[in-house]
């Protein structure tokens, strides 16, 4: 039985003209003008395997992860050398245009086969959403070679920090978070990933223009990253005695469609391969409500939050500990219950203080969130100090840097670093 392509590109004397009549083994539903139409004509269910045929520049990890997501292989034809190794770095199938038409019959075979199983043995998402496969989180940073005998070197953790909306003091305590340890020796990238309100650049004092995640993620897109350039996307930062690599975010609200899934898939990844730690300041939505305003697959706003929470090794939920914050927490824990069921975070509550809580504000936080919260215990109380967290924002500076005495400081560090392991390491 014959395979249903639909190609782009050259067609007059291509190998699919000659395949098609001399073996039978693809029959060409369709040719396409633009990439467009050959993406709604995959998504109609026409056919099982999408062929590029020579103009294979505008290929990209999104197009190939947009027909994935619809059931249909990609393969491309270039007699480009350079080009065949920027498509194969995205994991795509490829051949010479001038290769034997049963090779390129076989490829197209094999891109059928593949399009219809699950590209490895990890566990599927928890949501539909497109970018979302687990093939492209396995995936090494293009361009990167392994050293002898390192591949079985263990690759970063990802920490990361979301909350409901209101200003929790997600991205405050991530940068601190991440400050104590990088000061404990780990490497550690920050990765700002909030579609909605970015904000790292600003709390570390840097004049930001470049947005250098979404840099990274076209670079990933067009099968570019390589270790280098993300290392250089992402420069170090002086905190206290560490130092921490910034992938900083988009420098204006209506850039968010440039933080492409997939292509964030590929540069957590990579991150992961560059510190011993990657801490992502995620944005507050879980909501994937972009696909009811849309008949076909289209980006996604809070893609980038999702994708971090669901690969995310650890997550940190960081609530108000005020009357509006604590119902706000638990109706956003809920909502990512629904969206992400398998993620089980550590709550946080920020701001604790006695104005908000009563006389003994920790007791009293504790007993109603025992009694109104999801039963998950609290994993740590930050208390209220506004002129120290002014004092560094203000400074540009890390706690450890500004305020090293303060409890607030300290409240943070024990959760960035507990006691136990802290006199572990003393003890060394």
């Amino acid at each position: 039985m014959s395979i249903p392509v639909v190609a782009i590109g050259s067609h007059q004397d291509d190998p699919l003209v000659a395949l098609e009549s001399r073996s039978g083994v693809v029959a060409v539903v369709r040719r396409c003008e633009e990439l467009a139409e050959l993406i709604a004509a995959c998504q109609s269910g026409l056919a099982r395997v999408a062929v590029v045929v020579g103009a294979t520049a505008d290929v990209t990890l999104t197009l190939a992860d947009r027909l994935a997501t619809s059931g249909v292989g990609l393969v491309c034809l270039t007699d480009d050398d350079g080009e065949r190794r920027r498509l194969e770095a995205l994991g795509l199938m490829t051949a010479s245009e001038s290769a034997d038409v049963q090779h390129i019959g076989a490829v197209i075979a094999d891109a059928a086969q593949a399009a219809g199983m699950p590209t490895d043995n990890s566990p599927s998402p928890s949501f539909s959403l497109p970018g979302a496969r687990p093939s492209v989180f396995a995936k090494p940073v293009p361009g990167e070679q392994a050293p002898a005998g390192d591949e079985g070197k263990a690759r970063g953790q990802v920490l990361a920090f979301w909350g409901p909306i209101g200003s929790p003091g997600r991205t405050t305590l991530a940068l601190n978070v991440a400050a104590e340890m990088a000061a404990s020796g780990r490497g550690v990238t920050v990765v700002d990933a909030d579609t909605y309100g970015p904000s790292v650049a600003a709390h570390l004092g840097l004049l930001d223009e470049s947005a250098g995640l979404a840099q990274a993620c076209r670079l990933a897109d067009q099968g570019m990253l390589t270790a280098e350039n993300l290392e250089r996307l992402a420069p170090a930062v002086v905190a206290g005695t560490g130092e921490l690599r910034v992938l900083t975010g988009i420098t204006r609200s209506d850039r968010w469609a440039e933080l492409r899934a997939a292509a964030f898939g590929v540069v957590l990844d990579g991150c992961r391969a560059l510190s011993d730690v990657v801490v992502v300041d995620a944005g507050f939505s879980v909501e994937a409500d972009e696909e009811m305003a849309f008949d076909t697959v289209a980006p996604r706003r809070n893609a980038t939050t999702l994708l971090a929470l669901e690969v995310a090794d650890r997550v940190v939920a960081v609530g108000a500990a005020d009357a509006i914050g604590m119902p706000r927490l638990v109706r956003a824990l809920n909502d990512l219950e629904r969206s992400l069921p398998r993620v089980t975070p550590d709550v946080v509550f920020n701001k604790v203080r006695r104005a908000s809580l009563g006389r003994f504000p920790e007791r009293s936080l504790r007993e109603a969130w025992d009694r109104f919260g999801p039963s998950r215990p609290i994993a740590a109380l930050v208390p209220f100090e506004p002129e120290t967290a002014d004092a560094a924002l203000f400074g540009g500076q890390m706690l450890l840097e500004s305020a090293p005495d303060s409890s607030l400081r300290s409240a943070i560090r024990e959760f960035a670093c507990p006691s136990r392991q802290r006199n572990r390491r003393s003890a060394v």
